[in-house]
């Protein structure tokens, strides 16, 4: 088939992950906002700043290929993010709405990992070296904030364990 190669999937799946970054900066502060936790709150702000670089990281690969940046409708993040919506609604004002946040988040971060992942696997196959680095570099920041995540988590559900009767 023609334009069913390398080159179109490593288009089609960078769009995708434009389309989720761009989603995701948004519903980060309300995940800043919603989260009782002051080290949660913080670790949201950073990967706020964070996902505004890997939208520009983006932006750069879009140019390196000499296309526009273009967004294509990714429903796995829109149902990510929507199930992280009824969580907060769930458990809002509950001591595990951190846990759910958390898990919500981290659904997101594993999402992306693996976007990132093949997306770079893709572009060295394709000779894409600047794009390779600037992949690898958001590659980087979502797995040091799955790993922060996980810190988290940790240490919230060990204080509710010294808390329990």
């Amino acid at each position: 088939m023609a334009g069913k190669n390398l080159d179109a999937l490593f288009f089609d799946t960078l769009r995708d992950i434009y389309y989720a970054e761009n989603h995701i900066v948004k519903t980060l502060p309300k995940l800043e906002k919603t989260a009782v936790s002051d080290e949660l709150k913080e670790a949201f702000a950073t990967h706020t700043k964070e996902t505004d670089e890997q939208i520009k990281r983006l932006q750069k690969v879009f140019e390196l290929l000499d296309r526009k940046p273009t967004s294509k409708r990714c429903e796995a993040i829109d149902g990510i993010l929507s199930e992280g919506d009824e969580i907060i609604g769930s458990f809002a004002g509950s001591a595990v709405l951190d846990d759910g946040l958390i898990s919500s988040a981290q659904a997101v971060e594993h999402y992306e990992i693996a976007r990132y992942t093949a997306l770079g696997r893709w572009a060295k196959a394709l000779g894409l070296s600047d794009a390779v680095t600037l992949l690898g570099e958001t590659l980087d920041e979502e797995v040091r904030t799955d790993k922060l995540l996980n810190k988290i988590a940790d240490v919230e559900l060990k204080a509710k364990a010294a808390k329990k009767p």
